[in-house]
């Protein structure tokens, strides 16, 4: 799919374009038809082979027709030019999150800096300083930002990678050789991001199924072709490596290259004791050497006397204590939701109106839903003035009149300022059903005032919960930094929801912060942020967090049914 690349490369124009300081429209055109395309479940090639591509939100004749040369050339003429305008240095700085396209012009210019290792060398020397738009904490964030980059280098976001693997698995799986078939590795326990995609399937057959492997429209290069186990690279230059296993080591097999490296070392040592030997192949009696596992994976874990631990926890957390306990928590799953908790509508930046969401919603079995329109200072998202708010509440109230077995909640996604104050007064929010609060600027300010604000709005009592917390965009910006032990306990305290964010350059909070979020006694929320109809999908992407977290259904605010979710936010 080359929906990814077209949706960077519209957002690298819009960049460009910032630094030439070209109409601000133009700019937020490209930057709306970024994340539409990049938010596509479908592939752009069957769009445009469709003939659908101006249905598609923000996508208009002169977009198109860019996509449409991407798409048949590998290169789009508008763009090429562009970037010929300016110098190569000023673009990559672009690339280090957090820095904008004003910084990047700063840097290059006034600073005479050319490459980034030369910004490392000065940035740390103290010699960029005292210069305009360039402060202390400007340095710290630069430096922040490409210690992120070079972390994040070489790692491909999970939705990204699930697309890739499913394509070539479900190609893999139309071939009768194939009786079991699934990915393994860091994408089955569904981090963030991976570095590589690994597959296992089963068969006693295998020549076939490496010669088709390797012969995928998907495949780039062939890094290796052999008879069980072969390596390619796609075309969005990640990794995937497909193993063949017998029917009977299959279990063993995905097990074995699931787990973490320090799961995988506990189970090993495990079967030491118990006089066992575990590898990819089985569990073997040692001085029998008589195999009694391996078909299955309830069968790995149970002959070393646990219970099945699901991949998402496979990461020596405790997992496998509360195993030999059967005592690990049943972790939520996608039919336990019965609502979204953060939708946009096209009366802000969204592309749906809130009849056409509700339909959608029901259709996928939800009870309700909570439309959470940008509040009036967001000006570039369409923020809502508090007319323009108390019109929307009034059409959901008729709304809700006409639909059977479905609630539209009246909500609003309400800016915290500057001072820890909310956009919109409690006059207007005691009128909403459930609201939620959220940072859109001043990402760079202390941990301390950071801090400080998201605990003032959870002092609000009409504040329900907070939205992405900790603020990342990933390949963007890191987390901003605040202490979320006191964050969460202060939502304990308060008794307000923090929210999983399920659009999947966010998942904010991220797994390690849910589990915190459990331990401390805080609920969760799970919203899409959704401004399309492809976003409300996103759902699964916020339960693999949830999941990862070991997060159960009692964990989080929208597993509950209408009326206990209403009594439950009253609380």
């Amino acid at each position: 799919m080359k929906n990814q690349e077209i949706a960077e490369i519209f957002n690298k124009i819009a960049d460009i374009l910032e630094i030439k300081e070209e109409n601000i429209f133009r700019i937020r055109a490209y930057r709306r038809a970024s994340q539409n395309i990049g938010s596509l479940t479908k592939d752009v090639e069957d769009i445009i082979k469709e003939e659908k591509l101006e249905d598609i939100p923000g996508i208009g004749k002169d977009l198109a027709k860019k996509i449409d040369e991407y798409v048949k050339t590998g290169k789009m003429k508008f763009y090429e030019d562009l970037k010929k305008e300016i110098p190569k240095g000023m673009l990559a700085f672009m690339d280090i999150p957090g820095v904008g396209p004003k910084t990047a012009k700063v840097i290059y210019e006034d600073l005479k800096i050319k490459n980034i290792e030369d910004l490392i060398v000065k940035a740390k020397a103290g010699k960029i300083k005292k210069v305009f738009g360039i402060k202390d904490k400007t340095i710290e964030n630069i430096l922040r930002g490409i210690d992120f980059l070079k972390k994040s280098e070489g790692r491909t976001p999970l939705y990204i990678a699930m697309k890739i693997s499913n394509e070539i698995i479900n190609e893999l799986k139309k071939l009768k050789e194939i009786s079991q078939i699934e990915a393994a590795g860091s994408l089955r326990r569904r981090k963030e991001t991976v570095r590589d995609i690994d597959i296992v399937s089963a068969s006693t057959k295998p020549k076939g199924i490496m010669d088709k492997f390797v012969s995928l429209p998907q495949v780039k290069e062939i890094l290796a072709h052999g008879q069980t186990k072969s390596s390619i690279i796609t075309k969005e230059e990640i990794q995937v490596d497909l193993r063949v296993v017998e029917p009977e080591c299959y279990g063993a097999a995905l097990a074995y290259l699931t787990g973490s490296k320090e799961h995988n070392v506990k189970l090993r040592e495990m079967a030491v004791k118990k006089h066992l030997k575990i590898n990819e192949y089985g569990v073997f009696k040692v001085k029998a050497d008589r195999k009694i596992a391996g078909k299955d994976e309830e069968g790995i874990y149970k002959s070393l006397g646990l219970s099945y631990v699901p991949p998402e926890i496979r990461e020596n957390r405790g997992e496998i204590e509360l195993a030999i306990k059967d005592s690990l928590p049943k972790l939520v799953e996608l039919k336990d939701m019965k609502g979204d908790l953060h939708l946009h509508s096209e009366a802000s930046d969204g592309n749906l109106s809130v009849p056409e969401i509700a339909e959608l919603a029901k259709a996928k079995g939800y009870e309700y839903i909570v439309v959470t329109d940008h509040s009036k200072t967001l000006v570039i998202a369409g923020g809502l003035k508090e007319k323009e708010l108390v019109l929307q509440m009034e059409k959901i109230d008729a709304l809700n009149k006409r639909i059977k077995g479905f609630r539209v909640l009246k909500g609003a996604e309400v800016d915290i300022l500057a001072d820890g104050t909310l956009d919109y007064n409690d006059g207007i929010l005691k009128e909403l059903d459930f609201v939620i609060a959220a940072i859109h600027a001043g990402f760079k300010q202390s941990r301390e005032q950071l801090t400080k604000k998201i605990i003032s709005a959870m002092e609000n009592k009409y504040v329900n919960m907070i939205a992405h917390p900790t603020g990342r965009l990933m390949g963007v910006r890191d987390s901003y930094d605040i202490d979320i032990a006191k964050v969460l306990k202060a939502a304990r305290d308060t008794n307000t929801a923090v929210e999983i964010n399920a659009y999947p350059d966010r998942l904010d909070l991220n797994d390690i912060n849910c589990k915190l979020a459990k331990e401390t006694g805080v609920m969760i929320g799970i919203g899409t942020d959704s401004h399309s109809k492809e976003h409300m999908d996103n759902m699964i992407f916020g339960i693999n967090v949830a999941r990862r977290g070991w997060l159960e259904k009692k964990d989080v605010l929208n597993t509950l049914k209408i009326n206990d979710f209403l009594k439950k936010i009253k609380k």
